[in-house]
């Protein structure tokens, strides 16, 4: 949904976003954010590119981010010229939140991942000089990008050099943790060590340079392949490292999903911590956190999702319980256990939802068995059905779509009318995405 009419404060804090160095008192040449911009930064982070204030990129904005721009990136690369690098902390006079970690804990750790994929080595220095200084400050610390106060921009970086480079800002009015409430340090750490060492910002959702930092619950903060592809190319690599996890591609001929669901006019591929969103107005199809649409509710590695356009709400279905969400709220009372909807105790988990919204029913798909659910005022009742002969079986997802069901299994998809009862072709799972390889 386009927002039609920008506030003088809205536009404000679109023009900061775009420009994240700029500050209280000055004004940019051109002080109308361009919709060539807009779009930019709408493609960076996998939204449609509509040049327009939406809602979606209005909840991008106001995601707790890095203070560097994500959408300008100019000049050469800088890098440090030597593999041994001194940092050293200056001591913060806020605690964090945790029980057994402390700042220079969180730095040490935040280090080791970057040294673990490169023949850097760390030290650090607790009096003396050092290439890199970590700091905590409030507001305008004289440096020409001030803190904003709690939430928004949590830290900023300086890209290797002499006096000021290389140094790391975090801001003092965050509720800095680590593993538990609050804006977890170690994250922020890394992300922001990444550029003290001259990495810019990612358009990899997965990797831990995206610039909206990535709290999602249960997330344990690691550098992805593209992370690791990007410091290496810097500082050469080691002989041998684990690999990385990598983020789902699209033209993987071998790619599944967990869940396939329409919304509204779109359609959501989920895999992973991730989706890809397809909209009949645009070609582009990038990959985004699910975090992005949904943060702080939605799980990651889904089983099923649907949506039912007659109450306005989205369902999500992992494990043993499931979540209902109106808007991008979470109802009161959820998540539940799949027992509420009248499962049998033996059903441990779905593995797809198909929602006929005409006649008002749910199919979900366990194994070999499909139950029809359906719902009133009055009661909740679940009818076991056969499983047809033609749906492939194990089944990932289901959606309709463009007037065919669509099952998937594996890394195909098989296209079925369903009312005339034919299959018409099976299709790799990227056909929709789409992917130039197919």
């Amino acid at each position: 949904m386009c927002i039609s009419s920008c506030t003088s404060q809205t536009h404000a804090d679109l023009l900061r976003y775009l420009t994240p160095n700029s500050y209280d008192g000055f004004t940019p040449p051109n002080p109308r954010p361009s919709k060539m911009k807009m779009k930019k930064m709408q493609r960076f982070f996998g939204l449609p590119p509509s040049g327009e204030l939406t809602k979606e990129t209005l909840a991008v904005m106001k995601k707790p981010r890095c203070g560097l721009s994500d959408v300008e990136h100019v000049g050469e690369t800088v890098r440090w010229k030597k593999r041994k690098i001194s940092y050293r902390s200056e001591i913060i006079n806020k605690p964090v939140h945790s029980y057994c970690w402390s700042q220079a804990q969180i730095n040490g750790e935040a280090w080791q991942l970057w040294s673990n994929v490169t023949p850097l080595k760390f030290h650090k220095r607790d009096r003396r000089e050092a290439d890199i200084v970590i700091s905590f400050y409030y507001g305008d610390h004289k440096d020409g990008s001030p803190f904003d106060g709690k939430g928004g921009i949590l830290a900023h970086a300086f890209a290797p050099g002499h006096g000021i480079g290389g140094d790391v800002h975090f801001d003092a009015n965050e509720s800095w943790s680590f593993n538990s409430t609050g804006i977890n340090l170690f994250a922020v750490a890394i992300h922001e060590f990444g550029h003290a060492l001259g990495l810019p910002h990612s358009p990899d959702p997965g990797a831990i340079m995206y610039p909206p930092y990535n709290f999602d619950p249960g997330y344990e903060p690691q550098l992805s392949f593209q992370d690791v592809k990007d410091i290496q190319k810097l500082y050469g690599e080691l002989s041998w490292i684990q690999p990385p996890p990598k983020t789902p591609a699209k033209c993987d001929p071998d790619l599944s999903f967990d869940a396939v669901t329409e919304l509204q006019q779109e359609v959501l591929f989920f895999k992973d911590r991730f989706m890809w969103r397809k909209h009949p107005q645009f070609d582009e199809t990038r990959i985004t956190l699910i975090s992005s649409l949904w943060p702080d509710t939605v799980p990651p590695n889904l089983d099923a999702v649907y949506q039912n356009v007659w109450e306005n709400v989205i369902l999500f279905f992992k494990g043993n319980k499931y979540w209902v969400l109106r808007q991008l709220n979470l109802e009161e009372g959820f998540p539940r256990n799949l027992s509420t909807l009248g499962f049998p105790s033996r059903i441990k988990s779905v593995d797809a939802a198909l929602h006929f919204r005409n006649d008002r029913y749910t199919v979900f798909f366990t194994g070999d068995e499909c139950w029809r659910y359906l719902r009133s005022y009055s009661s909740l009742a679940l009818f076991p059905v056969f499983m047809l002969s033609w749906i492939p079986t194990p089944l990932d997802a289901a959606v309709f779509y463009n007037g065919f069901t669509y099952l998937y299994s594996g890394p195909y998809m098989h296209e079925y009318s369903l009312s005339t009862g034919r299959l018409y072709r099976v299709l790799r799972n990227n056909y929709f995405l789409p992917c130039s390889n197919f």
